[in-house]
């Protein structure tokens, strides 16, 4: 266990080491940018098991991960640090966002990143008529062989039918973002689709990073895309690849895959 976790640092290293080098010669340097509702670790068969879903983010190799219904030391899930636990197994770095106290513990958002986390915050989003308190975790990490900071945000909206407080979310995402001046991502769970009223006041600011509809959930036959990574500003990125991965047991969401490439 301890070389398989030794291994993985070796790994990550490995991979900021390339893409430094790369950098420097002037080469594109790509960011593979995981959105993954996480469902507090429980899968479809009632199994809870991190080390599935680490092994799901694995297979991919990505940079910068977006987690959402994480559990931090919440008793339903065994009073674990499930952010740590998922650095842990996976070798990346983590911050946490908690907004609901759940258990003795906290419940949130999450990223998981290859690069040092410089800085890191959590602000809460609008709640509308007592629902679940929902946020939106922003860290700061330097990419390199790039002289500014990357933003990278992972968030959760509000689930319930009327679209009152997704769409006062999105206006208070894009308040939050207006002062960046360098290069984000936002992914996670949006509880909508495209079209909808809370996408349109995302896409003033942001560019969905992929084209075509990918479905997310249902996670058995998925036809609904509700998970999404997002980019801005727009003239600064380079769409190369979006896909849905086919895991479909660790969660009931599907995790969303965007390959980008930062314009300089």
């Amino acid at each position: 266990m301890q070389l398989a976790g030794n291994l993985r640092v070796v790994f990550v290293a490995a991979v900021w080491l390339w893409a430094a080098r790369a950098a420097e010669a002037g080469e594109a340097v790509r960011l593979r940018v995981i959105s993954y509702n996480i469902h507090h670790g429980e899968g479809v068969d009632s199994r809870l098991d991190l080390p599935r879903l680490a092994k799901v983010l694995l297979s991919e190799q990505p940079d910068l991960v977006a987690l959402q219904e994480v559990d931090d030391r919440a008793a339903r899930t065994g009073s674990v640090s499930q952010p740590a636990e998922l650095a842990r197994l996976t070798g990346m770095h983590v911050a946490f966002g908690g907004n609901i106290r759940l258990q003795g513990g906290r419940y949130g958002n999450a990223v998981l990143s290859r690069f040092p986390v410089q800085r890191e915050w959590n602000r809460e989003l609008p709640n509308v008529g007592g629902g679940e308190q929902r946020g939106v975790l922003g860290v700061e990490v330097e990419l390199p062989g790039e002289s500014e900071r990357l933003l990278f945000c992972s968030t959760h909206f509000d689930h319930r039918p009327a679209a009152t407080e997704r769409i006062q979310s999105a206006e208070r995402v894009n308040e939050l973002v207006r002062e960046w001046n360098g290069p984000a991502v936002l992914a996670g769970d949006l509880n909508d689709i495209r079209g909808s009223q809370a996408l349109q006041v995302l896409e003033r600011q942001w560019l969905v990073a992929n084209e075509g509809e990918l479905p997310t959930i249902p996670v058995e036959r998925p036809a609904r895309q509700i998970d999404f990574v997002l980019v801005r500003p727009r003239e600064r990125w380079r769409l190369v690849e979006s896909r849905v991965l086919p895991e479909a047991v660790a969660s009931d969401h599907r995790a969303i895959l965007s390959v980008l490439e930062l314009v300089r």
